[in-house]
């Protein structure tokens, strides 16, 4: 057989993967400790809050800051496909600082496409920095694209909702 005859290589689409900044570290350990500050986390924490996620080999705890939505009924959203958040398992609850305030909150975490999906969109509708860091664009009436929230759900993105106790 000769090289003509082979056939041609095929391309393994690239998956989309978790953003990160490139001083990420740096940039957590500032934000957690303006949201441990007295007013500036009352400020900063409308949009963001710190998950203390347990490490399941580890046992170690990480502080995780992270953009969240509140939902009418007070629970709060929060999405990601980065690694931390396989940590999280609905029915465990975990701490959280929310506002300058430590916390407890009851978890659910969604998986599935169709609730990944809607969860992401309304995320996406109430905070565009949210879209822009998980590469979300919008469709032209304003919506978020569903070609771009499947994306995000085929990387491996989870939905978080959390209800504070």
């Amino acid at each position: 057989m000769s090289s003509t005859d082979l056939p041609a290589p095929t391309a393994k689409p690239e998956q989309p993967r978790a953003q990160t900044l490139a001083l990420q570290g740096a940039v957590n350990r500032l934000i957690r400790g303006i949201l441990r500050t007295p007013g500036l986390a009352q400020l900063l924490g409308r949009r963001l809050l710190v998950v203390y996620v347990v490490g399941r080999k580890s046992g170690r705890r990480y502080p995780v800051p992270v953009a969240y939505t509140a939902e009418p009924d007070g629970a709060l959203l929060i999405g990601t496909s980065a690694g931390w958040v396989r940590n999280l398992r609905t029915g465990t609850p975990v701490d959280i600082r929310l506002r300058g305030r430590r916390r407890t909150a009851d978890v659910q975490v969604f998986t599935g496409e169709s609730d990944v999906v809607r969860l992401y969109a309304a995320m996406c509708r109430d905070n565009r920095q949210f879209a822009k860091f998980n590469r979300i664009g919008y469709d032209a009436a304003g919506n978020p694209d569903p070609t771009d929230l499947h994306a995000a759900w085929v990387a491996g993105a989870r939905a978080v909702r959390l209800t504070v106790s």
